[in-house]
């Protein structure tokens, strides 16, 4: 991913190289924490760590270990780089060991978790002490490595058993995964986009295969190129599953369980898979190749140049330079805008070159930028061929070409919302060229789909959101929607997936809705800014109006947020991240925030950017 508009690097786009310390040396590291000789548990401080450059090593226990350092030790192992998470399983007894599986989630708290001696525990000459780990939960990530925000109160125990062979404390029971605090799970964990490809996208028509990310979080420090590769080639997180799917044949995985892989002196990857893939074709394997090339794209600051893959026996099966990717498999649509959109003074839909803060607007080509319908808002579709606007009023939906001389047929959906507030609100169009739309008219508020942006509208079905549609933004891909849902006076971001109805020609359904801001009580804008994440303005509860950025999976990016700015009404952004913010302030007009800089003033009398989408 790129640079964060913020000025600082946001997820996938930094280095994950690795810088040793020696341990317990000048900095305080968990795992070498001093662990008190006696007295009772007082928690396991969970330290905010901002270099995420640094090494962590766990300690074992000591000899004669108390059965509260037992539990300290332990919960500070968890926190480690210990890649198979050796450490810590020398603080449990054989038997448990060989239950406990580390790899079942982790379950991410507000602070460390905060383990609590039961009364009847801890008595003189007992052979038995049981502990309790409390805490506040914030998220979880499960076996496939998908995060998802979670909440209410974390309660798990540890029990302890006194070995007869040498008197030592030993952990005999305890949860399965593994259980860290924020400020230590944003140390220990990257998100990375693993890739796949669009159920209903282009098959067999030459055309590049459309792209779907799948955020996922891996151990930042141990391997994780490795394990993002694993994690691809297990298959998207369930949300997404239905929606996409892999090039990799069912049951692929690397040739075995010793393998690492890492770049070589030209940037390529060699990736030993399994017998399963040995006899996949050329054109699949290309596609194999291409899931692999975009997701290492996101683990490094350069990418990888090149991917090889090899069949079981160590022979070549394809090899895929990114250059040559690009015809494989399309990232979002394929394109860069060339242009910045808004509707001016005189409501028209203007154009201004994306990379070009000093060029005039410009009315578009065709009858959207002569004036004669008077507009509030537009969505441009990402060929840029064509655009759709909504009416002053809010009432009707007109869509037109984008050339000189271009005519405005008769509107293609007409709301009867008795005000403004309770009609349209602003279109967006999905990869496949059909136009989106919600009527939020409050005795038959619908989400609308017209195909090619003509025809009949279809009404979209989304029995699960419970409440009216005040925006819609479609994503790059095509299979996932983001949606402003506003419900007993609050408003909320949800993130549906798109999914078409096999059985009926024109069928379209909203469904698996989740809420990715739910910190945030009122939510009045949004956009796509990326492949998994979202821009978004609105306030906490009781708060002052915020921007900030979103990941889909519910998690916040690393980096900073966007830089404040007064009374912002719409925000606009593009999947390419390096193309600028685009807003409209009620103080400022309509302003773009480039990377590294300030927000800059355009024009003061203009509204509702938009990038093509």
């Amino acid at each position: 991913m790129g640079a964060d508009r913020g000025g600082n690097g946001v997820r996938g786009r930094r280095s994950v190289s690795v810088a040793v310390y020696a341990a317990c040396g000048g900095l305080l590291l968990a795992g070498c924490a001093s662990m008190p000789d006696s007295g009772d548990l007082r928690g396991v401080e969970s330290t905010p760590r901002p270099d995420s450059q640094v090494r962590v090593y766990a300690m074992p226990p000591h000899p004669g270990a108390s059965a509260a350092e037992i539990v300290q030790g332990f919960l500070e192992a968890l926190t480690s780089d210990d890649a198979k998470y050796e450490t810590a399983g020398k603080y449990l007894t054989d038997a448990a060991r060989k239950t406990w599986d580390p790899y079942h989630s982790t379950t991410v708290l507000s602070d460390a978790p905060e383990p609590v001696g039961a009364p009847s525990g801890t008595k003189d000459g007992s052979r038995e002490a049981l502990f309790r780990l409390n805490g506040s939960k914030v998220a979880k990530v499960d076996d496939r490595h998908a995060y998802g925000p979670d909440a209410g109160q974390y309660s798990g125990s540890v029990h302890l058993t006194k070995l007869k062979s040498n008197k030592q404390w030993r952990i005999d029971g305890l949860p399965q995964g593994v259980v860290m605090g924020t400020s230590d799970f944003q140390r220990n964990y990257v998100s990375v986009n693993k890739y796949y490809f669009a159920s209903n996208g282009p098959s067999g028509t030459g055309r590049p295969l459309g792209t779907v990310a799948d955020p996922v979080y891996v151990r930042a420090q141990v391997d994780p190129m490795t394990q993002i590769v694993r994690a691809l080639l297990k298959g998207p997180t369930s949300w997404l599953d239905p929606v996409v799917r892999s090039s990799f044949p069912s049951g692929t995985e690397l040739k075995n369980d010793d393998v690492t892989l890492s770049p070589d002196d030209r940037n390529s990857v060699t990736v030993p898979l399994n017998a399963r893939a040995d006899r996949v074709g050329g054109p699949q394997c290309r596609q194999m190749a291409a899931q692999i090339l975009l997701t290492l794209r996101d683990l490094t600051p350069t990418g990888v140049d090149e991917v090889e893959l090899q069949r079981s026996n160590g022979s070549q099966l394809c090899v895929l330079t990114k250059a040559k990717a690009e015809s494989v498999a399309s990232h979002g649509t394929g394109e860069h805008p060339e242009y910045q959109y808004f509707i001016d003074h005189e409501q028209r839909l203007v154009r201004m070159p994306g990379g070009n803060r000093d060029k005039t607007p410009e009315p578009v080509p065709g009858a959207l930028g002569e004036g004669e319908k008077k507009l509030r808002a537009a969505a441009v579709s990402r060929d840029e061929d064509t655009a759709a606007g909504v009416s002053a009023d809010g009432r009707n939906l007109y869509v037109g070409s984008l050339v000189p001389g271009g005519s405005l047929a008769e509107p293609v959906v007409r709301s009867q919302g008795a005000t403004a507030d309770d009609r349209l609100t602003t279109p967006s169009w999905d990869a496949r060229g059909d136009l989106w739309v919600a009527d939020r008219d409050r005795k038959n508020p619908r989400l609308l789909l017209l195909e090619k942006g003509a025809g009949q509208p279809i009404v979209v079905q989304a029995p699960e959101l419970g409440g009216r549609i005040e925006a819609v933004r479609v994503a790059a891909d095509g299979v996932r929607i983001a949606l402003i849902v506003e419900k007993d006076g609050k408003s909320s971001l949800q993130i549906g997936r798109i999914e078409r109805s096999e059985d009926e020609p024109h069928g379209a359904y909203i469904v698996g809705p989740q809420s990715v801001a739910p910190q945030l009580e009122e939510v009045t804008a949004m956009s796509w800014a990326g492949d998994s994440r979202l821009v978004v303005v609105g306030s906490e509860e009781g708060g002052v109006q915020q921007m900030q950025y979103v990941q889909v999976d519910g998690s916040t990016p690393l980096g900073t947020s966007p830089s404040a700015l007064a009374n912002v009404k719409e925000i606009a952004a593009s999947e390419d991240e390096q193309l600028p913010l685009v807003a409209h302030s009620e103080t400022d007009g309509i302003v773009r925030l480039s990377a590294g800089e300030q927000w800059q003033k355009v024009v003061k009398d203009g509204t509702a950017p938009v990038y093509p989408g």
